[in-house]
């Protein structure tokens, strides 16, 4: 008797949630109406009869509307209303099908090149920085080298660093790359975005004949087990954004920006670097250290920026999104806080943009939930220097391989390295 084979599998492809906006560039003029398509779809084809929950309003803000829509053949319409003032009008689109859960977003601008700055300069801020600079120059660098053979290459040496910064005991840690062959070769710098993690070292562009740091701004060994950082994290640096922000001399971002200023200091000082030739890159609250570092450093030569973070902090109370860490984004319980406001403009990524000179690269992406459109380009509109911008409209919070492509070959040339 023959048995028979069993019946095939038909591979079922999974549901998409599709928004559209009407303007291909997701720009929009004061007072126009953004419509949006809404679609659900399976292998390119409607699913009609899925209900779906639409929210749209100012980014980060409350919604001015929530609807329920029923998808529909060739998609359904949905006006989210339009904007008074420059600014970012965010669609979001939530479905269930197959029990799985969609999600689908749309940020769309508005006279984006006329949001102004939330934040004004203190006429002591760049006094109040250059004294925090040469007071912490009283202190040695003491630098500590050990060699990582284990991740270094053929071409390149990787060393575990550290070196001290605004007083004694108190040290930067990194993660260096220097080629090995002798010579003398440019320097590029690169701060973090926020969180508490393990940093790597960039054998590849040491390899293209560049003298590479990556610093971590905790104090803390760079090149540990993960599970430290874990820990780290969920205990003593949790929030460490906000620790000692009512005094601008006790914020925890003093350290910090004076520890990239002593980066620096301490690339400066290794016999393999051309100190004509130096590059800061960062993302996020790198963004806002790169810019700082620019500012305070004049041996700085170009920076790169993604997403730049702390810029705008009081947006908010303008009733706009404001910048990460979002201090003001409860303004009915901040607003007493007049500690955090007099500190604030001392670490606002504004006042850095008011004061760079120096060439910069800059990116980022509309559907950023964590750094909103509305801040960076609050940020950007301020610089003065000469500047580049490249949006990746469809990205958040992240930098996808055409930014990162850009920004590189945008330092290296300012490097002179090919």
């Amino acid at each position: 008797m023959q048995t028979a084979p069993p019946p095939a599998v038909v591979a079922t492809a999974p549901a998409v949630l599709v928004v559209t906006a009407s303007h291909d560039n997701w720009r929009y003029t004061l007072g126009e109406r953004a419509s949006f398509t809404v679609r659900v779809t399976r292998d390119g084809r409607d699913i009609p009869g899925v209900p779906v929950i639409v929210t749209s309003g100012p980014e980060r803000l409350t919604p001015t509307r929530v609807d329920t829509i029923v998808s529909a053949a060739g998609g359904t319409r949905v006006d989210a209303g339009s904007l008074a003032r420059p600014g970012f009008l965010r669609l979001t689109a939530v479905a269930n099908v197959d029990g799985g859960r969609l999600n689908e977003m749309v940020t769309v601008g508005y006279d984006v090149d006329r949001i102004d700055a939330s934040v004004a300069l203190p006429a002591d801020f760049l006094p109040f920085w250059r004294n925090a600079v040469a007071v912490a120059r009283r202190t040695p660098l003491a630098p500590q080298l050990t060699l990582r053979d284990d991740l270094s290459t053929p071409a390149v040496n990787v060393y575990h660093v550290s070196f001290q910064n605004h007083r004694e005991g108190s040290r930067i840690y990194g993660m260096l790359s220097v080629p090995k062959a002798p010579g003398k070769y440019p320097a590029m710098l690169v701060v973090p975005g926020a969180g508490v993690r393990p940093y790597f070292p960039d054998t590849r562009t040491a390899a293209r004949g560049v003298v590479h740091l990556t610093i971590g701004i905790h104090g803390i060994p760079v090149d540990r087990d993960s599970l430290l950082y874990n820990e780290l994290r969920a205990t003593a640096l949790s929030g460490y954004w906000a620790f000692g922000i009512e005094d601008r001399d006790k914020y925890y971002y003093k350290r910090v920006i004076v520890g990239a200023v002593r980066a620096g200091d301490f690339l400066m000082s290794l016999p393999q670097v051309d100190s004509a030739r130096y590059v800061v890159r960062g993302g996020s609250q790198g963004g806002m250290l790169a810019m700082a570092t620019a500012v305070l450093d004049p041996r700085v030569k170009a920076v790169a920026v993604a997403h730049p973070a702390m810029g705008d902090h009081f947006g908010y109370r303008q009733g706009r999104a404001g910048g990460w860490p979002h201090i003001f984004s409860d303004t009915a319980r901040m607003q007493a806080k007049t500690e955090i406001s007099a500190t604030l403009p001392y670490y606002d990524t504004d006042n850095f943009a008011r004061l760079l000179t120096v060439p910069g690269f800059y990116t980022w992406g509309y559907n950023d939930i964590t750094v909103p459109p509305t801040t960076s380009y609050a940020v950007y509109n301020l610089i003065t220097a000469p500047k580049e911008l490249f949006i990746a409209k469809e990205t958040g919070h992240t930098v996808n391989a055409e930014q990162n492509t850009k920004a590189m070959t945008f330092l290296l040339q300012h490097l002179g390295v090919r």
